[in-house]
């Protein structure tokens, strides 16, 4: 059976990452081997101030990025990255194969235009060391990452998704169990 590989893309502030988390709570439940990375952004009020990084193994949280102007060694236009914490969450990404579901929260700029951040993750996808794949991207890096995944068969789902949709991805993830 061919591996399965979604690609979750939206709007910022559609859900992405909370329907990534709950897919992955849902799947532990139902005994899934998750791994990867999800990366929910940090408010202060309503104002996003940053964004964090979750081991989904250990559960472990560290400051991605900080939304602001100040210099740094890694940044994009409205973040500044902490350069250990890309490191680790290499590693994480390094080490979460094999496993049943792999979530990847998210491949954007630094990966796609830039050949920095998590980087290893399109090489990871492309191993296949798993059972399926929900990775994030966005709707403007769509075209660059289905070129660089040519070789994969991959399946799209644009948030908000209408409630049967995301009823039947999750029904099908959770399906994922293997015997034994």
């Amino acid at each position: 059976m061919p591996k399965r590989n979604i690609i979750l893309t939206g709007p910022p502030g559609s859900g992405k990452t909370t329907l990534c988390r709950q897919l992955a709570n849902l799947a532990r439940q139902q005994g899934i081997n998750c791994a990867g990375l999800v990366c929910p952004a940090r408010f202060h009020g309503s104002r996003k101030v940053g964004i964090d990084a979750i081991d989904l193994r250990t559960s472990e949280c560290r400051p991605l990025a900080e939304a602001d102007q100040r210099p740094a060694a890694l940044r994009t236009k409205g973040y500044r990255f902490d350069v250990e914490t890309i490191a680790w969450g290499v590693a994480v990404l390094d080490t979460a194969c094999p496993c049943d579901l792999l979530v990847i929260d998210e491949i954007g700029p630094l990966e796609l235009e830039r050949g920095q951040g998590w980087v290893n993750a399109l090489n990871i996808l492309g191993e296949g060391r798993y059972e399926a794949a929900i990775v994030v991207v966005r709707p403007n890096l769509l075209d660059a990452f289905r070129s660089i995944m040519s070789d994969i068969p991959l399946e799209l789902f644009t948030l908000p998704v209408h409630q049967p949709e995301a009823d039947q991805l999750v029904a099908g993830l959770l399906r994922l169990r293997l015997p034994g």
